[in-house]
């Protein structure tokens, strides 16, 4: 059993970094180091609720950033619903569903309102959302490069 124990200590320090290993150098049981390392890379109770909080706030204030492509805004919201369920923040679908269509720029106003009624939001996942509102995203650039070259057309004519 010993044997197994220094063996436990063995792997958890080889497995470190130098740099991080000579921060933990006073723990002599795999058990202690393992504790030691949570401890700092998760934190205290107090620590991660303060990391929770952030979070939260973090959500609740999440929008489009001026200039951001649909891709970079969904990405940035996959991201922190991912910290957010990874840290033990619960959220219902709902609200994840009606965050993220809220956060849309003021141009997606009409698609919003017709997936808002069209869809029930408590039943559908991020991703399903997600691909609706990608769905959206190219069909408003398919009639946008309609719209082009009808224009084009026309004035070809004249």
């Amino acid at each position: 059993m010993k044997n197994l124990i220094e063996k436990a200590l063995g792997t958890l320090t080889m497995a470190l970094s130098p740099e991080i290993a000579y921060g933990f150098r006073e723990y002599t049981s795999a058990k202690a180091l393992w504790e030691a390392m949570i401890e700092v890379h998760e934190g205290n109770e107090d620590m991660k609720q303060s990391n929770q909080d952030m979070l939260r706030k973090k959500f609740n204030m999440f929008n489009h950033v001026l200039g951001e492509t649909l891709e970079v805004q969904l990405h940035r919201f996959i991201t922190l619903t991912t910290e957010m369920s990874f840290v033990g923040v619960l959220v219902t679908r709902s609200k994840i569903n009606k965050k993220l269509l809220n956060s849309l720029p003021k141009s997606w106003d009409m698609n919003v309102s017709i997936i808002k009624k069209a869809k029930d939001l408590n039943r559908l996942s991020l991703a399903e959302t997600m691909a609706i509102i990608k769905a959206c995203d190219m069909d408003d650039k398919h009639k946008q490069i309609n719209h082009v070259n009808l224009y084009s057309t026309a004035n070809l004519g004249i």
